[in-house]
Order: C-alpha cells, then sequence, then structure tokens
C-alpha cells in the first residue's frame, strides 16, 4: 500500500479555505453563516472569518443536506433544530463509508 501522509488538521481555517473545501463560492458561505444558527465561526482583528474544525463539519452538514439529499434551506433548518444529535451521527457514518469505499478503490485500481 502507498504511503500517504496524514491530513494536517489546523486550528482555524479562513473563509476561502472553507468554501474550497466544500466546492462552492465564499458568497454560499457566508449566506449559510447568516442562515443557520450553527455557524458561528470567530472573528480576528481584520474581521476575517475564523472556521473552527467543529465549524467545517457543520458547514459539510449543511451543505451534504442542501446539495446531496436535495433539501431546502427551510428543511434543512427545522431538521438540524429538531434532530442535530441524528444528523450528526448519521453524517459521521456517511462520512466513515466514504473513506472506506475510497480506500477500497485505491486498493482495488493497484492490485
Amino acid at each position: 500500500m502507498p504511503y500517504r501522509e496524514k491530513m494536517i488538521e489546523k486550528l482555524y481555517y479562513s473563509i476561502g479555505e472553507a468554501a474550497e473545501m466544500l466546492d462552492v463560492p465564499v458568497s454560499t458561505v457566508r449566506f449559510w453563516e447568516n442562515e443557520f444558527d450553527i455557524l458561528k465561526p470567530m472573528k480576528n482583528k481584520k474581521g476575517n472569518r475564523m472556521f473552527t474544525p467543529s465549524d467545517i463539519k457543520n458547514l459539510k452538514i449543511i451543505h451534504h443536506l442542501l446539495k446531496k439529499e436535495g433539501m431546502t434551506l427551510s428543511g434543512v433548518k427545522k431538521k438540524l433544530s429538531g434532530k442535530w444529535e441524528e444528523t450528526d451521527y448519521k453524517f459521521e457514518i456517511n462520512e466513515s463509508l466514504q473513506k472506506i469505499k475510497s480506500m477500497l478503490l485505491d486498493i482495488r485500481d493497484n492490485i
């Protein structure tokens, strides 16, 4: 199996880095920040948004619900306000399965 470097996890990510991770425009991340109460990025002295890894995870959950599952903004708000733990748990399972799938495809391609 080829060597893979471990991804570096930063303490804070800029809004540009967050948008790049999700493959969405920066304006979309700003819009989601205004729409969803679970997104509370810190701001530095210049006013730049600094997203923590938990903020990035929340952004990924919102992105998944909106883009992959095709939910509306009001539907996502309703889902996150009522059953946050369940949504978070399902997202974690989905992420784990995607990593396993990627690893298995990589193994298959290298055989």
